[in-house]
């Protein structure tokens, strides 16, 4: 029953005919470690409890299910169109197609949503943090085109920045990209010469950067609520949650 999927709407300005929704754990068939709404294929789950939980999916949607644009996310900056051939190795998609479903897959990375103030393009990014310093979100918002001030984006659950803890290769890295990424860094971590990292305020400086200043969200921790989320760096093996956006028919 599609009444038994909830989901996490956005809570951001969008014009109306912009649809997004982020899917949490509940809700689905697959059996622990997996249970219960796992939508990843790669991960160890029987293909039949993906495939029907990916319908529940487009269910409480209301999408075509075959217009769900999954991409074979590699921790990278590819932006793809979409519909596409195949599953795209990519961490990025974006479309000006009603009824065409731009989807990334998290456990801990940080998801984020994408679309213009007039309602046309939306576009959805696979932000972990090798891909958010690598460029993803500049990838993403060059894609989709036009005046980044008339961009707007939500941030959906992430690990939040009192349980992700990165060694000072990470640092360094954002760090030589932008000295002032520095704020996004406590050196609170368990380990010596590690970091508490914010993933949050990292994207919102990178999207900042590029233009789009218009962000919502990023108030949830995926690591710290296991009864609401997947969480790879809590559990190793788990499933994966679903974050969408797509613009409904106008007509």
């Amino acid at each position: 029953m599609t009444s038994d999927v909830p989901v996490i709407r956005p809570d951001w300005p969008a014009p109306e005919c912009v649809q997004a929704l982020c899917t949490t754990r509940l809700g689905g068939v697959s059996k622990a470690p997996w249970a219960s709404l796992n939508l990843g294929s790669h991960v160890g789950d029987e293909a039949a409890h993906v495939q029907e939980n990916r319908q529940r999916l487009a269910d409480v949607a209301g999408v075509d299910v075959h217009r769900i644009g999954w991409l074979d996310q590699v921790h990278g900056t590819i932006a793809v169109p979409l519909p596409a051939a195949g599953v795209p190795r990519a961490d990025a998609s974006f479309t000006t197609l009603a009824g065409q479903v731009c989807v990334i897959m998290t456990a801990d990375c940080l998801p984020v949503l994408l679309c213009d103030v007039s309602g046309t393009r939306v576009g959805a990014a696979h932000a972990g943090w090798r891909s958010l310093c690598g460029g993803v979100l500049e990838a993403l918002v060059s894609e989709v085109g036009g005046n980044p001030a008339e961009l707007m984006a939500w941030l959906g659950p992430a690990i939040g920045p009192q349980r992700f803890e990165v060694g000072p290769e990470v640092r360094e890295a954002f760090l030589l990209h932008d000295p002032g990424s520095a704020s996004a860094f406590s050196e609170q971590g368990a380990r010596v010469g590690h970091f508490m990292a914010d993933i949050y305020l990292l994207a919102r400086q990178r999207l900042a950067a590029c233009g789009v200043t218009q962000v919502y969200g990023g108030d949830c921790c995926t690591a710290s609520e296991p009864q609401h989320f997947f969480s790879y760096r809590r559990d190793g093996q788990t499933g994966r949650m679903a974050s969408l956006i797509w613009l409904s028919d106008r007509s």
